[in-house]
């Protein structure tokens, strides 16, 4: 059987740069959202979110570069929801003699990088972007009210 020779051909160049620039915004902003992770030594780290990114918007563009219709990338896109569901439920650890659960904002972290992997193979890139700086913000940020709720007076009884 010949070789499929259209599966080689490249697309013009804006096409090959659009695409790819999606592409490339997709592992920045999920490595911009891991840096934070790997700076408090979270179990998904810098790599790890650079790739949940990169994946979702992989998913989304090879779909619509075959040709994918709308509701078919709809579909696509609801696989990644479900399936990085997965991904986040092997980060969190319950320790049952101790009553505490530990991962749940990395399972949060990593469902937020999928969507903005996926809000930046789709749409204006300003969305996925806002989001990851946004994410990034409450990551820094919040921990500081938590731990000053924490230390704060003890509860009345």
């Amino acid at each position: 059987m010949p070789l499929d020779r259209s599966i080689l051909d490249l697309p013009d160049a804006a096409h090959f740069f659009a695409t790819g620039g999606r592409l490339l915004a997709a592992a920045v902003l999920g490595g911009l959202i891991g840096a934070q992770r790997e700076r408090v030594h979270s179990a998904a780290g810098f790599r790890t979110h650079i790739l949940v990114a990169l994946g979702s918007a992989l998913f989304v563009l090879a779909g619509r570069e075959a040709g994918f219709s709308a509701p078919d990338t709809s579909r696509v896109v609801q696989g990644i929801v479900a399936g990085i569901g997965f991904l986040g439920a092997g980060t969190i650890l319950k320790l049952a003699d101790r009553g505490e659960v530990h991962g749940l904002t990395t399972a949060a972290t990593i469902w937020v990088t999928a969507a903005v992997g996926v809000a930046a193979s789709i749409g204006p890139l300003w969305i996925p972007t806002f989001s990851a700086v946004l994410t990034w913000v409450v990551l820094a940020f919040a921990v500081r009210l938590e731990s000053s709720r924490t230390k704060g007076p003890p509860p009345v009884s």
